[in-house]
């Protein structure tokens, strides 16, 4: 590669700019998300397990829209794409207002359900979008560049969970024992704060609801190339071929799996803390501590793959992964909470790197569809969540904390992700079969 080459031509810069942003809209809207199973839990006085539906509605929507959002980007533009990402993400966010007003918790599972159509289409819009902006010696600098950007959405997202949504819960709010005092206040008193609650909750969505909409006017008024993916896509024979090959068939699964412990982690990690007294908006610090740790890892990973081949370090890092979940599982106190958040230094190299060999052996002219499959396995983020909500609610489970014991889904998706690693280094890359 020409290092001399701009990674963004003068004539792409603007464009670049304004697509770039959109990977810190939906970081910020992912991780914003993870804490509200735990304040929908005690504003709407429900379980665990069912609170937990808010991730699966939210990644739901991801494994319900990637693949009509890669056909609708066949067949107009990846601008058309981006505009009806944004404004779907717009309603869903801006549907939490009626949610509060009628205080009705499906109503908020449908409003996330939405608000991810527009993400699943932006995700599918965005990365080859930027990757077209310009030449393909540089493609891949310009798609790192844009991806650093997420991050930073994410911790944003976190900042304002922590600080203006979980530290002005009144529902959470404990007394000197460690109870919540919400449960033992009388009807109207718990209809006043659960009204508050659902307003702090609703608030921050809403304002990013209108963000979303100044975003969709200027991208539309923008002068933006007007490109479409270069191969058309042919569902069957692409499926067909797609599932034939081993890498990518198992990469998917292995993909899923990932998400869900992903999820998990960053989901529960409040109830973990709060097992052990720690109050909501302080957790979700801990949670800000380990996307730190998720981000340093990430740096350091990069630089390790210019000396270990990425299977074995994907290998490696899942072997990490079930070391700490089983301490999280196993050492209780404040050891188990450390040992959950290192979590997140072995899950750093994950999604990129299973994404990257899952498509090494694909065709060109298949790698829409492809990618497509490898966001519905986002899907993973939505199916396993409720599960271990509901371990969770069991209160204690052989002999130790349920909340405790409920790592041991993630400890079984990192098992899932270490075979990946492992059998990859055994396939032949020398066949598109491998």
């Amino acid at each position: 590669m020409n290092k001399s080459l701009p990674v963004v031509e003068r004539k792409y810069l603007f464009p670049f700019v304004l697509i770039t942003s959109l990977f810190a809209l939906w970081g910020f809207a992912n991780d914003i998300t993870n804490p509200m199973v735990a304040a929908f839990r005690t504003v709407m006085e429900i379980s665990n397990a069912k609170a937990a539906l808010v991730q699966f509605a939210f990644y739901g929507g991801y494994a319900t829209m990637a693949i009509p959002a890669a056909l609708f980007i066949q067949r107009f533009s990846y601008k058309k794409g981006i505009l009806m990402g944004l404004g779907l993400y717009a309603i869903g966010a801006l549907m939490f207002y009626p949610a509060a007003r009628f205080e009705m918790f499906g109503f908020f599972l449908l409003s996330l359900y939405i608000l991810t159509f527009g993400l699943a289409f932006l995700e599918t819009t965005s990365n080859p979008f930027i990757l077209s902006m310009g030449r393909k010696e540089t493609a891949t600098r310009r798609l790192n560049l844009a991806q650093a950007f997420n991050p930073m959405g994410s911790l944003l997202g976190m900042f304002v969970a922590s600080t203006y949504i979980l530290n002005s819960l009144q529902s959470s709010a404990k007394d000197s024992t460690g109870n919540l005092i919400f449960n033992t206040l009388g009807a109207s008193q718990k209809a006043v704060i659960r009204a508050h609650d659902l307003m702090i909750i609703r608030n921050p969505y809403v304002l990013l609801g209108i963000v979303v909409c100044v975003m969709f006017v200027v991208i539309a008024l923008a002068k933006i190339p007007v490109t479409n993916p270069e191969h058309q896509i042919h569902i069957r024979k692409t499926t067909k071929r797609l599932l034939k090959n081993k890498l990518y068939r198992e990469g998917v699964i292995a993909q899923l799996f990932y998400v869900a412990a992903q999820i998990m982690c960053w989901t529960f990690i409040i109830q973990y803390a709060d097992h052990l007294g720690i109050s909501y908006s302080a957790a979700e610090r801990y949670n800000m501590v380990a996307m730190g740790v998720f981000l340093s890892s990430r740096f350091i990973s990069t630089f390790l793959m210019k000396y270990v081949n990425s299977r074995k370090l994907l290998t490696v890092f899942a072997l990490g992964g079930i070391v700490t979940s089983a301490g999280a599982i196993f050492i209780q106190g404040m050891g188990g909470l450390y040992s959950l958040i290192a979590t997140s230094a072995f899950m750093s190299l994950m999604f990129p790197t299973i994404y990257g060999i899952a498509l090494e052996k694909v065709d060109p002219n298949d790698t829409p569809l492809g990618a497509s499959g490898l966001v519905m396995a986002i899907v993973g983020g939505a199916l396993l969540p409720p599960l271990q909500g509901a371990i969770i609610d069991l209160g204690q489970v052989a002999g130790l904390p349920a909340v405790n014991f409920s790592f041991i889904l993630p400890l079984f998706c990192f098992i899932i992700v270490a075979l990946y690693g492992w059998r990859c280094q055994r396939f032949s890359l020398s066949s598109g079969n491998a």
